[in-house]
């Protein structure tokens, strides 16, 4: 594989046409200044050992030095391979609720939004754990199978919102089974779900899939997002509320209660996320006590730079430009290697 370690100094290059145009501009006016004396022709028979040709030919030369001086800032590099390597850590399936109901502004700015938070920093704080996103409402699918590409998860997380599931409702229990599923069929390696929802609208069968998933020595901790008492739900994009038939304002409530029967039937903890960084720092702390095996990963290995090669293209051509004298070498006037080519005899 082939890169540039910093494409942006290739913008550089834009420089070589803009020296081709002054380079022939100062001929031309050079030009121009020698019909002011008379005859060129008559002017080229009393400078028989000046060349026309070679003042070309060393321009073009600095033209290309130029050029390979910009791929140099560039930093090239070459020969990069795939590798596997084995870390220790754990694997993490994190399964986020973006229902309606996620929209609700009693823990700021959003449930959603705040959890989206919650979520990159647990990222943040992984090193060589792996990582999985599942995203529910009345379905579930997987955002982000898991990997232990940090950089890709904050960016699926980024993408996440409520419009990404058109059938509304809270398949917790669908989601637990996505998860358990998505594990690598590695052995010895800690595993947890991390469940973060509201709880409205459970639809049946999540406390058998957190037992299912405890059986097989998962963990499943929940993290609880909202309030007992309640908030509407924004209507995205104005002032309003989401409203039932009869136009009253729908307030969703968490359902604590049932949270903290999933995380004991998955043999986790049971945390509320508020408006602090208290739920970030118990589940990372939970996440932390789990066992550590080797958890093998691919990564590419480093690049090998290639700057040395572009470095003696540069010298040898900026020797061979100091060589071309624009006038004749007497000593070699019968060898027509690089000048007057081309040129008119006297």
């Amino acid at each position: 594989m082939f890169r540039f370690e910093e494409p942006s100094y290739l913008y550089l290059l834009l420089l070589i046409p803009l020296l081709t145009a002054g380079y022939f501009y100062a001929t031309f006016l050079k030009k121009k200044a020698i019909r002011r004396f008379g005859d060129p022709e008559l002017l080229a028979t009393l400078m028989p050992d000046v060349s026309s040709f070679r003042p070309h030919v060393k321009m073009v030369i600095l033209l290309f030095v130029t050029g390979l001086m910009v791929l140099l800032l560039a930093r090239p590099q070459f020969g990069s391979k795939l590798e596997t390597v084995k870390r220790k850590g754990v694997e993490v399936m994190i399964a986020l609720d973006v229902s309606n109901s996620m929209l609700a502004q009693d823990v700021q700015p959003s449930r959603l939004v705040k959890s989206k938070r919650l979520i990159a920093q647990l990222v943040d704080k992984m090193e060589n754990d792996k990582v999985g996103m599942i995203v529910f409402a009345g379905d579930a699918f997987t955002q982000l199978p898991i990997t232990s590409d940090y950089i890709s998860a904050k960016m699926f997380l980024d993408a996440i919102n409520p419009g990404m599931i058109t059938k509304q409702g809270t398949a917790i229990g669908a989601a637990l089974d996505l998860a358990n599923k998505s594990f690598t069929p590695q052995e010895g390696v800690g595993r947890a779900i991390v469940l973060i929802t509201d709880g409205e609208n459970h639809e049946g069968g999540a406390e058998e899939a957190a037992e299912a998933a405890a059986k097989k020595g998962i963990q499943v901790n929940v993290l609880g997002v909202g309030s007992p008492d309640g908030a509407p739900i924004p209507v995205e994009g104005t002032n309003d509320y989401r409203r039932d038939r009869e136009g009253n304002p729908i307030v969703t409530q968490l359902n604590e209660a049932m949270c903290q029967q999933l995380a004991k039937a998955g043999n986790g903890i049971y945390v509320r996320v508020d408006n602090s960084n208290a739920a970030q720092k118990a589940i990372t702390q939970e996440i932390d006590k789990m066992a550590k095996a080797d958890v093998e990963t691919q990564v590419y290995t480093d690049f090998n730079e290639q700057f040395q090669a572009v470095a003696w293209c540069i010298l040898v051509l900026l020797l061979i430009e100091m060589l071309i004298l624009e006038r004749q070498n007497p000593l070699f006037k019968h060898i027509h290697l690089f000048g007057n080519i081309g040129e008119k005899k006297a």
